[in-house]
């Protein structure tokens, strides 16, 4: 199989590279694109590779049977179409098609089956709505959601290779760059992208539209505050949630500690640094927002955003692929 990534350099890039190897997916080829040409930029199964100039012409032309894209809005928006008209499965860790309904927005422990044999364009979803989602959908499966609200603590990831420098910097003590609408070490910063006419920021909508899309629940009510602090690399969430049904802490724990990548702490806590590098999502604090309550009740959700919350995802999503038999064809 020969595969792509776009945005080879980057943190998410880099980290697709890391996953792709670990689990040990039949990539023949690895093809490396970024925005400018670099010799021995990247690393891939111990073998330094160069690093092409990123535009549709040349990656058609070399013909990669998947593409991954980890760069920005516009590199997606300007190539991805034309790279999925050729032939080519896109797998974009964009927002540019994660609300467009022609594109399944898929996390494979929530709803794989949302796949379909036409589709050829797999956004992944916003890490923030992914971790969410992965902790929410057995909770969905077994009793039902009637509302959900959500307060996160994000890593300074979520703002690529800038984000992690900028905190880098600071605790070096240079001056705060502009990379966070405010300065990130000793803080927090309650704002994570632009604000709306309504005074929502761009990820608390991405959050709630997104949930709801991977959860297939467009009546399902998701409020969201999110916060930057200074984290590295994973985010936790404080999610606080309303059930259809009357239910009790036992059914919400087995069915947590059933449902595939999540690790469930039926005591103690679990903190953003205890699950860097990891590709589960860990559920922890379970509980009723007042004693004896049998819809109201409250979790703590953390999980690492540059593997599961973005590369890892991307990589499951393939695997599915696969699984499904879209590579039938392609010696691996």
């Amino acid at each position: 199989m020969r595969v792509a990534v776009i945005g080879a350099t980057g943190v998410v890039g880099e980290t697709i590279l890391r996953v792709l190897e670990e689990r040990n997916v039949p990539v023949e080829t690895l093809l490396a694109y970024a925005s400018r040409e670099r010799e021995n930029a990247v690393s891939f199964r111990g073998v330094s590779l160069p690093v092409a100039v990123a535009t549709s012409q040349r990656i058609i032309a070399d013909r990669p049977h998947v593409a991954f894209f980890a760069s920005s809005d516009d590199a997606s928006a300007e190539m991805a179409q034309a790279l999925a008209d050729a032939g080519i499965i896109v797998i974009d860790n964009s927002s540019t098609f994660r609300l467009d309904p022609a594109c399944p927005l898929v996390v494979p422990e929530v709803n794989p089956q949302s796949i379909q044999p036409s589709h050829r364009i797999f956004p992944v979803g916003n890490c923030t709505a992914i971790v969410l989602c992965v902790g929410l959908a057995p909770i969905e499966r077994a009793v039902g959601l009637k509302a959900v609200r959500v307060s996160t603590y994000q890593a300074v990831s979520g703002a690529g290779r800038a984000g992690l420098d900028t905190l880098a910097d600071e605790e070096a003590g240079k001056p705060p760059n502009g990379t966070f609408a405010a300065p990130i070490l000793h803080n927090v910063v309650p704002q994570v992208g632009s604000f709306s006419g309504i005074g929502n920021n761009g990820e608390e909508d991405k959050v709630a539209q997104e949930t709801r899309k991977t959860l297939n629940r467009p009546d399902l009510h998701v409020a969201a505050t999110c916060v930057r602090v200074p984290v590295r690399r994973a985010h936790s969430e404080a999610v606080f949630f309303e059930t259809e049904r009357p239910t009790s802490l036992e059914e919400l724990g087995d069915a947590l500690a059933a449902a595939p990548g999540v690790v469930f702490h039926d005591r103690g806590i679990v903190t953003p640094l205890d699950v860097e590098n990891t590709d589960v999502v860990h559920v922890a604090r379970l509980r009723g927002e007042t004693e004896g309550d049998e819809k109201r009740f409250m979790m703590w959700v953390v999980g690492d955003q540059l593997r599961k919350g973005a590369a890892t995802n991307g990589v499951q999503i393939l695997e599915l692929l696969i699984e499904q038999g879209r590579f039938t064809a392609v010696a691996s």
